[in-house]
């Protein structure tokens, strides 16, 4: 079952989160392919080292201490330095099912787990709960369930091949990310644009 909390609620016009509720033995088998996963991503290095959310042993502190540390030996070397903070709107609802279910192939995972992913993805309904009352269902027809064990990194799965192609910096928590470069020249203002502009040809395709 699929509810859906407030999230940052403005006056005129509350904004909403879709959480998943899942049984506990969902849970369990989500835990254990989870691991899995994981554990034939990292044997084969396959996820970006730009990446800090939801991998082991990184977090929003590493995001900012490889994000300081690089900005600041480019400023130690003279240049000025460019920032841009991007946040995809709605990413982890707008992830879709087919292309997720490629890219999790083009890694390496196949079989009964992919077979099982695309089982677990198909078919799920939402409905919205506010103050007591309930909307009806609705397919989602999009998204990695929020509020599940392998949603997470299912999502960063699809976001990994963000990185082709930037000749810059880019570093990423989930779907919050920032790309920087020196601008000492023209050339260097230029690979920057170049930079944002491959990022949104990969958000529009």
């Amino acid at each position: 079952m699929l509810v859906q909390y407030l999230k940052k609620a403005k006056r005129h016009m509350p904004q909403i989160r879709p959480i998943s509720l899942t049984v506990n033995l969902c849970k369990v088998l989500e835990s254990i392919i989870r691991d899995k996963v994981i554990d034939h991503l990292e044997k084969h290095e396959l996820i970006n080292n730009s990446q800090h959310g939801f991998v082991k042993k990184t977090s929003c502190l590493t995001n900012l201490l490889v994000f300081m540390k690089k900005v600041t030996d480019y400023m130690d070397s003279g240049f000025p330095v460019d920032v841009i903070y991007l946040d995809f709107q709605k990413a982890f609802d707008k992830v879709p099912h087919r292309r997720l279910l490629m890219k999790l192939s083009a890694h390496g995972i196949a079989g009964d787990v992919i077979r099982w992913t695309k089982n677990w993805l198909t078919d799920r309904k939402q409905r919205v709960v506010l103050n007591g009352q309930y909307s009806g269902w609705s397919y989602a027809l999009s998204g990695v369930p929020q509020g599940s064990v392998l949603g997470p990194l299912l999502f960063v799965i699809f976001i990994n091949d963000i990185d082709d192609g930037i000749a810059g910096e880019i570093i990423k928590f989930a779907d919050d990310t920032k790309i920087f470069y020196k601008v000492g020249s023209a050339n260097d203002i230029g690979s920057l644009r170049n930079d944002l502009n491959n990022l949104v040809s990969w958000s529009k395709e």
